[in-house]
Formats: C-alpha cells, structure tokens, sequence
C-alpha cells in the first residue's frame, strides 16, 4: 500500500515505454508519402471550391440532382428484371424425345448417340444417361430419355463458350447425328427444387371445357408465336394428342345376357394387359408387394384378348375378346391439370441476354394476342415466385429508409439532420444501377439486398459531414462556414474508410465458379452505389445540411421574437 507522504514511483521501463511508440515532434514523412499527402491536399481544395460553389449557387446544384434522379428512374425501368440470376451448377440436362409411342429399343439407340456425342465435349467429364423417364412430366414413357452431363472444374472451362449456361443451348447441335427424335439442353435451376428446369414453366389452362384435342392445338399455337419472339427460346409443350391408343368398349349388354359381371371384366383386362395389386407377404422379415401380371409375349397385340378367359355366373368361361371390341385410335399420354382445370404443360427459355422478367411479359402477351380468353395461364415454379415477389424490393428499400431516418432522429433529438443525412442514399441507387446497367446484369434480389445495405454505407459518409458541421455550428461558426470546415475535414477519413470497403468487395465483382452470377449482381451494384456515394454525393450534402439548418435557426429565431414580445 502507497502512503500519502511517499510519491509514486513508476519503473523505469514503464517510464520509457510511451517515448518508444509516441515520439516527440513531428518528421516529415518518406518521399512517396509527402508526394501523395500533396496530391491528396490538391485534391481536397478542389473538393472544397466545388462544395463552396455549390453551397452558393444551390438552384444549379438542384437542377444537377433532378436530372440524377430522372437517370436513375429511367434506368429502374430499361434494367430488365428477374427473380435470381441463372448460374453455372457444374452440370447440364438433357432431355431426348422421340416420335410418339416409340419403343424402349429405339430409345436406348437415339440415347447412347447423346451419350455418346455430348461425352465428346471438352467440358463434358462424364455422361449419365436413363431411358424411359421423362424429365419434363416427371412421367415414365418409353420414348423419352434424360442425360446428366457432368462439366469439367469450373478452373478448366475459362473460355465462355465452356460455361454450362452457354452450353446447353449450344448442346442441340447433337440433333445432327440421327433423325428419330430432338435432344434439349437445359440449364438446373438456380434454386433446386423450385423448378424443372433453369427457364419459366406454366400451364395453359382450358376453362372452356372444352376437347383435350382444342387444348392441344391452344398450346401449339402459343409455342409457334411464342418461338417467333426475339425475347423467348426453346419454347415447347409436353402435351400430345398423338399417342396411338387402343380404346377398348365393353359390350354391357352382351356382357349382362351372358351373366358375366362387369367388374370382373375390368378386373381381367387390368391384371392381363397390365398390372394388378393383388396383396403383400413377409418373408425372411422383409414386406414384399405381390403385383399380377401376363408375360410381355402374351399381351403384345389386342389379338391376345383371346386367349383371356373370364368367368360368368354360370361358371362357364368367356372368352374376353366376345365381350370387348378393339379400335385404333390416337389421344394424349399424359393430361395434366391445374387448379382442376386440363391445362398444357408450357416450358422454355429466355433468349440470351434476355432477363426472366421480359420472357414472361413477352409469354403474356402472346397468349392474349393468341388465344381468347377462354384459356389462363397457371404460372408455377421460378416465374409463379418472381411475379409474387414483384415490387417487394422496392417495400423493403423504403422501410430500411425509415428505419434509418428514426434511428438518426434518435441519436440527433432533431428532425431536421437525419434529413440532411439521407439525401446522400439517392446518390448511391444512382451509381448502383448504372453499374449494373453498364455489366449487363438483371435488377434481381441479391441486387436489392445491396441497395438494402447501401443505405447504412451512404448514410455513413453523409454522417461524417454533417455531424461535424453541427458541432462547428454549436462552437459559433456559420452555417456556410461549419458546412466548408466540416467538408474539407471530414474529406479524408471518408475517402479512406469507402475506398476500403470497395477494395474489400471487389473479389464479389469479379468472382468465378460455382454462384458466381449471384456475387455478380451484389457486388457490381455496391460498388457502383458506394462510389457514387463517395464521389458524388458529399459535395452536395454540406448543401442539405445548410438547407436544412436554415430552416431550424428561421424556427428558433421566430420563437424568440414571440417569446420576447409576450414579454
């Protein structure tokens, strides 16, 4: 314990210690330094004479930002938009379709051609291919095959032609190699599970009531005006009306003065032409499915009904063929409907350098230029959710603003400097879309989570400014000069603290592989958004915040005139 008449003594090492990191005096800095320190100060007076031009000359300066707001309209509406951007997964679809009722053999032959043919790619790795599935209907039919065609490191495919959103459309040159079917390239979609396939998908619905053969040829006249539009590829229905069918008619009559009951007939032709659930059995403890049906060597033609007996009341046996007549007919394979209504499957494409949100204005309107309005179009997967969430970026934009304003009202106890302070995050949507107006790339969510985070980061350098120029403004300056000092102080540390974090996401901008389209659209548009926050937008805040003070000191000068005439 320390006693009141001995002083404190502090080692020696604890004494010495500040004078080695906190050297007295100042020493001028290395030659690189001292040559940037002199341009960054001309950079800081010629910031500081547009503020002072601009703080003197304000109807000039309002007419400058009026025409950045007019840009920035006009570019949200010629930037297409879109839901997520497509990306390059690694991997491709094919889809191979044959004529209708083809058989497994002819499949398997026209598959192993584009097995074959697309293993002949340099960013193929390996090939994966099932016949009698088809992807589109998610049905098993003898005439369709589906190819996974896995790609090459995304490292060793540099060349764009070798990306796999270019790649599947480029793969419908294997249609060369045979004649009995089309092969279709499909990119996955950015989001698994929400989609088929990497395009837009809907259902043209029927709500006439009308024959499935009307609904069909509706659905071929939408993929032939839909295949003419500039904006749309790859346009194509699953529904056909061309499938060779056999329709069996059971003679009820003959069947009821035979005394053979119907349902024994059906239950006959089910089990014989195709597969019946009869029960199931365990064995070694494990459950299995007894299914009852003929070999394939016997139900190969309608002729076969022959040789199918059934039994009548009368315990005789009837030949099927006496109760069923036969007829060749052609129908659908596979009907589909949607919110109860028949309805044709639709699918295909953006054309190249076309968003998602142009194909389906560009779908729309060809169905209510096609077609009456006897038909409706379902929208599902990927288009169903970038037409609900439409005009959601915009809500959330405008509520993260009011969040912002109420916090700084908070901090400030005023209303009027939060003002000041969000007059800089027009600046930063202005830069945010030119960016990705420039790139080419789509107004989609990962582009609004950006304008999102970019009203905290404008709001930022906004703060710097007209917090300092308040607290000059207390100390006695004027508003015109707390607005210059506070300009030409506060110029370096916003420079440094933006120019960091841009550096920081520039590895978004120009990232590669896997999702490297969704670090794209977040990335170029903070960029362009900081930078025209920080090199655009500071000198006109000083500006906002003399407009705004202006106003608060007229209010305070005005009560106390009143207070002192009520006196």
């Amino acid at each position: 314990m320390f006693s009141e008449a001995a002083p404190h003594r502090i080692p020696t090492t604890f004494r010495t210690a500040p004078a080695v990191f906190l050297k007295p005096g100042h020493v001028e800095p290395w030659l690189p330094f001292r040559i940037f320190n002199r341009g960054f100060e001309w950079v800081t007076q010629r910031f500081t004479a547009g503020v002072g031009f601009f703080l003197r000359h304000m109807v000039t300066a309002a007419a400058l930002i009026a025409v950045m707001l007019g840009v920035t309209l006009w570019l949200f509406q010629r930037v297409p938009a879109g839901l997520v951007p497509s990306e390059d997964q690694g991997y491709n679809f094919l889809v191979t379709v044959l004529s209708p009722a083809a058989s497994l053999d002819r499949t398997l032959l026209v598959a192993a051609k584009v097995t074959e043919g697309a293993s002949k790619n340099p960013a193929v790795v390996d090939v994966v291919t099932i016949a009698g599935y088809d992807l589109l209907t998610g049905a098993q039919r003898t005439n369709a095959a589906i190819s996974f065609v896995t790609l090459k490191d995304w490292s060793e495919r540099r060349d764009p032609r070798l990306d796999a959103r270019n790649l599947a459309p480029a793969f419908a040159a294997l249609n060369a190699d045979f004649r009995d079917g089309v092969v279709i390239g499909f990119n996955p979609p950015p989001i698994p599970g929400l989609s088929t396939t990497g395009g837009f998908e809907f259902f043209l619905q029927d709500r006439s009531g009308g024959r499935l053969d009307s609904l069909a040829q509706a659905a071929q006249r939408v993929v032939q005006a839909a295949n003419k539009r500039p904006e749309l590829s790859g346009v194509s229905t699953t529904l056909t009306t061309e499938e060779p069918q056999y329709r069996l008619d059971v003679d009820r009559d003959k069947a009821k003065a035979l005394g053979v009951p119907i349902n024994t007939i059906f239950d006959a032709m089910q089990s014989t032409f195709g597969s019946l659930y009869v029960n199931d059995f365990v064995l070694f403890g494990r459950t299995y499915r007894v299914t009852m049906s003929s070999e394939g060597d016997f139900r190969q033609s309608a002729e076969d009904m022959r040789h199918v007996f059934v039994r009548s009341n009368n315990d005789t046996m009837v030949p099927l063929d006496v109760l069923v007549s036969v007829h060749r007919i052609v129908g659908p394979d596979v009907v589909d409907r949607f919110d109860v209504f028949p309805a044709a499957k639709i699918l295909g494409n953006p054309a190249p350098g076309v968003s998602s949100g142009q194909a389906i204005a560009a779908i729309q309107q060809v169905v209510s230029e096609t077609l009456s309005s006897d038909y409706s179009i379902g929208w599902t997967g990927s288009a169903y959710q970038e037409i609900q969430t439409a005009g959601t970026g915009s809500t959330g934009f405008l509520f993260g603003l009011f969040a912002v304003f109420l916090i700084l009202a908070a901090q400030y106890e005023r209303w009027s400097l939060p003002l000041a302070v969000i007059t800089a995050v027009p600046f930063a949507l202005f830069g945010a879309i030119v960016a990705i107006y420039l790139r080419g790339i789509e107004n989609d969510i990962y582009f609004q989570v950006g304008l999102v985070t970019l009203i905290g980061l404008s709001a930022k350098n906004a703060i710097l400014i007209v917090e300092f120029a308040a607290q000059r403004q207390r100390e006695g300056l004027s508003v015109y000069d707390a607005a210059m000092d506070a300009a030409r102080l506060r110029f370096r540390p916003i420079i440094m603290t933006s120019l960091a974090f841009i550096l920081g996401v520039v590895p978004l901008a120009v990232s590669t592989g896997a999702g490297s389209a969704s670090r794209h659209s977040i990335g170029t548009g903070v960029i362009g958004g900081m930078l025209a926050a920080t090199f655009l937008a500071i000198p006109f805040v000083p500006m906002f915040f003399k407009l705004v003070t202006r106003q608060q000191r007229a209010g305070t000068a005005a009560t106390s005139t009143e207070t002192s005439v009520t006196g």
